[in-house]
């Protein structure tokens, strides 16, 4: 396909495999400057620190970016029991430390059930969370008094994958908005021996797991060859857990102008409006008065 031709086009999902040492907005950069396509965004920050499923959107698929950043995320975390940082990891400054603990895999698996269900976190001192339009961190830094507000968050699992002490790896099931570095910090505050996050890997992040993501060096050397559209992904997927309505041709004429199209018996809240060739033409909303779907984003222009 005519690379300028794809530019004005394309609208999809690519799952990247980040690598640590870079931010998610470096990722977008390399992807914007690779695909030549101006509208990128990413659906969740991973710290440079971590590594994993990084989801970026293309083109007119950036407006799904709210809808699929909300989606639960899966990482395996390795959690440093003994210790206490400021910044909850490794980069931080060891604020406690207690020699000679003695915790079995049994105690540590109790505590880490405390932590499951919807739980009340409150976000690490050093985070892009903005108290009085500040960033946090940026107060932090200036070794001013950070007071974030706690907030309500779903622990949907944890488990010990690996058990090596001081150092534990655990799989952690969560909704979007978890910050991996508090659960590490408050378990160790629960254990009473202190506790730091000194590894993160992202699996899961909505439907996207490690399988569907592309390691970025791979994906670099596919923008030079000029292939890396075999990499992405239709945008219909990124929200695979929706309901779907296909459209026939009438109806997607509709709904791509905004006009509402019945929905049948017992259809209720949001769903795709998908075209019988496989593309997202809209996510819409059964009005329950009129018993038809509206449409709220229109993606299918042409």
């Amino acid at each position: 396909m005519d690379q300028d031709n794809i530019k004005n086009v394309v609208s999809g999902v690519l799952v990247v495999d980040k690598p640590t040492g870079m931010t998610s907005h470096d990722v977008v950069q390399v992807v914007r400057r690779g695909t030549g396509i101006r509208r990128v965004g990413h659906t969740g920050t991973l710290d440079p620190r971590a590594s994993g499923v990084l989801v970026i959107l293309l083109g007119p698929a950036v407006r799904m970016s709210e809808y699929v950043s909300a989606s639960d995320k899966r990482y395996q975390a390795t959690i440093r029991v003994g210790s206490s940082t400021d910044t909850y990891d490794s980069e931080g400054t060891i604020t406690n430390h207690t020699s000679g603990i003695d915790v079995s895999e049994e105690q540590f698996n109790e505590i880490l059930q405390q932590f499951t269900g919807e739980i009340e976190q409150v976000p690490p001192p050093y985070s892009a969370v903005k108290v009085k339009g500040r960033k946090a961190y940026e107060m932090a830094r200036r070794g001013e008094e950070v007071e974030l507000k706690p907030r309500i968050i779903n622990v949907y699992s944890l488990e010990v994958l690996e058990w090596d002490p001081p150092e534990s790896v655990i799989d952690v099931h969560c909704s979007s908005g978890t910050y991996v570095r508090s659960l590490a910090n408050d378990i160790g505050k629960a254990l009473g021996t202190g506790a730091y996050l000194v590894g993160l890997r992202r699996t899961k992040s909505g439907r996207f797991t490690l399988r569907d993501a592309v390691p970025l060096r791979i994906l670099r050397e596919a923008f030079e060859a000029g292939d890396w559209y075999n990499n992405l992904i239709p945008a219909a997927e990124a929200l695979a857990d929706w309901p779907m309505v296909e459209l026939d041709a009438d109806q997607m004429e509709f709904v791509r102008h905004g006009h509402r199209i019945p929905a049948e018996s017992g259809q209720t809240g949001w769903a795709r409006g998908v075209s019988e060739q496989g593309d997202l033409v809209a996510l819409m909303e059964v009005d329950e008065d009129t018993l038809e779907w509206q449409p709220r984003k229109v993606f299918f222009q042409t």
